[in-house]
């Protein structure tokens, strides 16, 4: 291996081609000749000493070999800039980008304009807000912080437990009254539900009584949404019942436009975390959101510590 050809720069258009799976759009990027971008691709080759992409005329493909040079190489730029950031940060008031991926509906109903807050407080702190429901792969993606609803599985990324989101079964006034409300969790069956299709198990509602007690009730609708939002403006037109975060539809309760359903049985409250990507919950302008975070989200309706 020629270690004279890892260079950062090098690394830095090896990462990006496999990225955009395209030379000539990543040497656009970079403000380049496409001729710099091969050149700069066959000499980390060389220096490696194994392929790491497959060309074709359409489309550049990293070899297994690639693969994992490429997340090793994610890790070390990001190392590099952490470096350099936290350099910065010893000398000045924490500035430059912070980038968190939330859950849709709830970044966009009450994330958001904690950003809002959060910049008022910080203005030298750039915040790149990633509104998804999928899963990503933080360093993948090059995300510092996630915050996610639902429960996670084993992760290498710094966890921190917010608490959990609870949630009624809410239809609105007008749905009700033509149908009829329910009287005990087995007639919900015979009711329209609002199905998130993006849930997995979304076709049966699993109801804990005030005594704790718990029960499954197989459920159906003509509506599947994967969206949050969605499923608040179906329920609000009457489109069926189901089960809704507090926060998704406080307003809505509060002023008569939905109402709860059967008030004694709730769906399982759902857990609230942060992931953090290891590497850099030590930059000061990321601690500082997650700290505020951490405050700010145990604070919306129906959130509630574990």
């Amino acid at each position: 291996m020629d270690s004279a050809g890892l260079s950062l720069e090098r690394m830095r258009t090896f990462v990006r081609v496999a990225e955009r799976g395209n030379l000539s759009m990543v040497a656009r990027e970079l403000g380049v000749g496409q001729s710099t971008v091969t050149r700069h691709l066959n000499e980390l080759e060389e220096a490696v000493g194994v392929p790491l992409l497959s060309r074709t005329t359409r489309r550049v493909t990293l070899t297994d070999e690639g693969s994992r040079y490429y997340t090793n190489c994610l890790q070390i730029l990001r190392l590099v800039e952490q470096a350099a950031e936290e350099a910065r940060d010893a000398r000045q008031a924490p500035a430059g980008a912070v980038r968190l991926s939330c859950t849709a509906a709830l970044g966009v109903m009450h994330v958001t304009r904690l950003i809002f807050d959060f910049q008022d407080k910080h203005p030298d702190i750039r915040v790149d807000l990633n509104l998804t429901d999928e899963r990503i792969d933080l360093v993948r993606e090059g995300v510092d912080v996630a915050l996610r609803l639902g429960p996670l599985a084993d992760s290498a990324m710094k966890l921190h437990a917010l608490g959990e989101s609870h949630r009624l079964l809410v239809g609105a006034p007008a749905y009700l009254s033509v149908h009829g409300r329910p009287e005990r969790p087995a007639d919900l069956s015979r009711y329209e539900t609002v199905v998130m299709s993006n849930v997995a198990g979304s076709d049966r509602l699993v109801l804990s009584s005030a005594d704790g007690a718990s029960l499954i009730i197989p459920v159906s609708g003509k509506l599947r949404v994967d969206h949050g939002l969605a499923a608040r403006e179906a329920f609000s037109a009457g489109r069926g019942i189901g089960p809704a975060h507090l926060w998704l539809v406080h307003d809505l309760l509060d002023d008569g436009q939905l109402e709860v359903v059967l008030g004694d049985y709730r769906p399982l409250p759902v857990p609230v975390s942060l992931l953090i990507v290891p590497e850099r919950a030590a930059i000061a302008r990321v601690r500082l959101l997650v700290d505020f975070l951490v405050a700010e989200i145990s604070k919306l309706p129906g959130i509630r510590p574990s």
